[in-house]
């Protein structure tokens, strides 16, 4: 997990691919139902929807999908979900935050806290690992939106605070108050991202070796598997060589 995709969960550096369609498409629902009930079910005066219809989209799930699960919200005795943001320490003494939509606590908890123990980490308190992180709007393009420096300047001037760009794309930070302006500043110079979301940017990464970073991907992996939990940051780096052994 070098370079540029340090912090971003394993789902989304995996992309749709067949066997994780479905639960992808699970969560998205999920965040898109929830964002319509807090809100309003019109993307165009709720953000946190149209991030979550943006999110969506960058994954290609239907329309159709996307409308059922925006009425979902509307049903009377639908199910509620409650956000919990769990912490703790996984090998290497890596920080690791997971972000859920529950609606059982008890559950989500009990299934975190076993997939931490079974692969050598701990819970911890909230507010233990998220110090270390900086909260920031994300948001991604492919490689083909620009150059890295026509991307740069793009981004300087839609009030982005930083750019980072590879042979996979290029990812833009800003103010997470600020995501949906810059994102809006940017569609009229590099078009619509990728995805765009509030994310959890480490300020500084651990560098794994092989044996360390095997066990910490697999207990992230197990941790995404889990049908609460929505998000998964890490502050790590391992070789691009155990990144491919393992599919990640």
């Amino acid at each position: 997990m070098a370079g540029h995709s340090k912090f971003k969960n394993i789902m989304h550096r995996k992309g749709a691919q067949d066997k994780k369609r479905s639960k992808i498409f699970s969560k998205l629902a999920k965040e898109i139902t929830v964002a319509a009930k807090l809100g309003t079910p019109d993307p165009d005066m709720n953000p946190r929807l149209r991030t979550a219809i943006q999110a969506a989209k960058a994954q290609n799930m239907p329309n159709t999908n996307i409308e059922r699960a925006i009425k979902r919200s509307q049903d009377a005795g639908g199910e509620n979900y409650e956000e919990v943001r769990y912490e703790g320490f996984g090998a290497g003494g890596v920080g690791v935050i997971i972000e859920t939509l529950t609606d059982n606590r008890n559950r989500t908890a009990g299934e975190v806290r076993s997939t931490f123990s079974k692969h050598g980490g701990n819970l911890g308190e909230t507010g233990a690992v998220s110090f270390m992180f900086d909260r920031v709007g994300a948001i991604e393009f492919a490689g083909n939106a620009g150059s890295a420096d026509e991307v740069f300047e793009a981004a300087i001037e839609a009030g982005a605070e930083d750019v980072e760009s590879n042979d996979d794309g290029h990812t833009i930070y800003c103010d997470a108050d600020a995501l949906h302006e810059v994102v809006k500043a940017l569609e009229t110079t590099l078009g619509e991202p990728l995805s765009a979301a509030i994310a959890w940017k480490p300020q500084n990464s651990i560098e794994l070796d092989d044996k360390n970073g095997e066990t910490l991907l697999k207990m992230l992996e197990a941790l995404e598997d889990s049908d609460d939990v929505q998000n998964v940051y890490a502050n790590f780096e391992v070789s691009d060589v155990l990144m491919e052994k393992l599919g990640a």
